[in-house]
């Protein structure tokens, strides 16, 4: 019988690097405020602000090390997931 793929000690585990996107705290967030105010209208009155974002989930080959990862995901992010001049990113490697 043959180990799977994923119990092979020889193997890595396939990386994710989570991207966060969220519009910077200068730029208007009009989609947040019709959220807010939707939420206020379902009787949640406790909510200061609500701010939209975009949430990615990039798989990474496992060949890839950890430093590695993460500069290509923030490059990512940077370059093709954000508009740099409206938003800021997070990434975190899982």
């Amino acid at each position: 019988m043959r180990t799977p793929v994923a119990m092979r000690p020889d193997r890595h585990s396939e990386m994710k690097a989570k991207v966060y996107v969220t519009l910077k705290r200068s730029v208007l967030d009009p989609q947040g405020k019709a959220i807010k105010h939707s939420v206020e209208l379902l009787g949640f009155n406790d909510i200061s602000d609500i701010r939209q974002g975009k949430y990615f989930e990039v798989s990474i080959d496992e060949t890839v090390n950890v430093e590695q990862a993460r500069s290509d995901a923030e490059r990512l992010a940077r370059d093709v997931l954000s508009n740099p001049i409206i938003e800021d990113f997070r990434v975190e490697i899982e």
